[in-house]
């Protein structure tokens, strides 16, 4: 008697979903179409940037070849190292002003038991009004006679600042407007970093006798440092390119004190006389400045995880 071998189908494999070089090429196709939008409106418009700073126009429509000689320009404009300067003053200024009031106040909203929500809601707020009414806003409160700080200041028995009249003043006064505008964004990312430190490690170091300052200062920072980087990078980045409410609070006034790197650019890109070929060298210089500066951040807190 003979047996019969049965033989069991199986199933057919797709190459998407049964292994393969399909699967593994997959994922990658969902990013095609957001890599392709970053190509277009991103990468080509920087490489386009560098080209163009090699020719000079007045006019948009007719270039002409001047190799580095718009780099030879910039660097030896007294104005662009006015700038410059203006611009790192600011930028440290508000790095670590943010920074530093935005740990604070993630560690006192982290601390409440009742209310994070309503908290983390009011310090948010300021993000998502427009740049350009925050500046009038404050323009209308910092206003020397009438303004609602000096007013407050002359309850107090203080007299008025020279909010945006003296040049000191009025880098005071872009500082502490970008950082409070800022501050509630940073503080969220503070926040996240905070709420995923493990509590079993502060109430070992309470049982070790360990005080609120030394609790901060172990084991708070060293295990907030990367979300302090994110921080860090981020308000080194805005630092660099801000522009829009300080264009609607100071002008760059009072006599270019509060003229930043991109309102350097803005100005020769587009007031008379136009220069774009300047304008766009501006714009690498910048780049390379902010690129060169995240990933000296980067790499320092590379080389402190490593220690």
């Amino acid at each position: 008697m003979t047996t019969a071998s049965t033989t069991t189908a199986r199933p057919r494999r797709s190459r998407w979903t049964g292994g393969g070089w399909g699967i593994k090429i997959a994922p990658y196709l969902f990013l095609v179409p957001n890599m392709a939008i970053f190509a277009v409106f991103t990468i080509y418009p920087a490489f386009n940037g560098f080209n163009m700073s090699l020719y000079e126009s007045n006019n948009g429509r007719t270039f002409r070849w001047v190799g580095l000689e718009n780099y030879g320009r910039i660097l030896t404009d007294v104005e662009f190292w006015n700038v410059a300067r203006n611009t790192a003053v600011f930028a440290v200024g508000f790095v670590v002003l943010s920074t530093l009031i935005a740990l604070v106040i993630a560690a006192l909203v982290n601390a409440q038991r009742r209310g994070k929500t309503f908290f983390r809601a009011v310090f948010f707020i300021p993000v998502l009004v427009s740049p350009v009414v925050v500046g009038l806003i404050w323009n209308w409160m910092l206003e020397r006679q009438n303004g609602l700080v000096n007013t407050g200041l002359g309850w107090l028995g203080t007299p008025p600042v020279p909010w945006l009249v003296n040049g000191t003043w009025a880098m005071v006064a872009i500082i502490l407007v970008g950082m409070w505008m800022q501050v509630g964004f940073y503080m969220l990312i503070l926040l996240a970093g905070l709420q995923s430190i493990d509590p079993a490690l502060y109430e070992a170091a309470r049982m070790d006798g360990a005080n609120w300052w030394q609790q901060f200062r172990v084991i708070t920072v060293p295990l907030l440092q990367p979300s302090i980087v994110v921080v860090v990078v981020l308000g080194t980045i805005h630092g660099f390119q801000s522009f829009d409410f300080i264009w609607t609070l100071t002008g760059g006034g009072p006599v270019g004190a509060t003229t930043l790197m991109v309102q350097y650019i803005y100005e020769n890109g587009f007031q008379s006389p136009i220069r774009y070929g300047v304008a766009t060298a501006g714009g690498v210089l910048l780049f390379i400045a902010v690129f060169t500066l995240t990933i000296i951040n980067w790499l320092i807190s590379r080389r402190r995880e490593a220690v």
